[in-house]
């Protein structure tokens, strides 16, 4: 059985494991994420969110199998990106470190993760989306395209320590 819930400090050491499968995978040439070891993301990463109250983690029989952080921070350099659609602050929800498991890839968490992302930001009245994803990520690209997402643009930056990257800004407004 699969729930999303705020993540709990028990989570912890099962999202730093999927960083790590994720990271692994990168350093294997099996998956091009643009993380790094190290510096992106790393267990503070997860600690941070949690702390804030901003964890989110898919469980899969109670095992964290996708985790995320969701909130109205949008990071600085989403100034650079040319937005379609306009909103005051409070009225934008931002989507951040999706990751899902890559032992546990294909079988729809990411896209039941960006559901209850969307259902979130509804109920708490924020009808414009925004996310971001490193551009050699062909598979998130690929996962939010087919979920609606548009690219904004592209921003060259140093993206949570890491250099060189072209951040890719993608958004949806919800209806209704």
């Amino acid at each position: 059985m699969t729930q999303i819930r705020r993540g709990t400090p028990a989570d912890i050491p099962g999202i730093a494991a999927i960083y790590d499968r994720i990271l692994t995978e990168e350093e294997a040439g099996r998956a091009s994420v643009g993380w790094v070891r190290g510096v992106y993301p790393t267990e503070a990463t997860a600690l941070e969110a949690l702390e804030a109250g901003e964890l989110f983690v898919l469980t899969e029989d109670g095992i964290p199998v996708a985790a995320a952080r969701i909130n109205q921070t949008q990071v600085p350099v989403y100034s650079q990106a040319p937005w379609l659609w306009q909103a005051p602050a409070e009225r934008v929800m931002v989507l951040h470190t999706l990751v899902v498991d890559p032992l546990r890839k294909g079988r729809g968490h990411g896209t039941a993760f960006v559901a209850f992302y969307e259902d979130y930001a509804r109920e708490r009245g924020c009808p414009c989306l925004r996310m971001d994803t490193n551009e050699k990520n062909a598979a998130a690209r690929a996962l939010y395209a087919r979920l609606g997402y548009r690219e904004a643009g592209v921003v060259p930056c140093v993206f949570n320590g890491i250099p060189g990257v072209g951040l890719v800004c993608l958004e949806k407004k919800l209806e209704g």
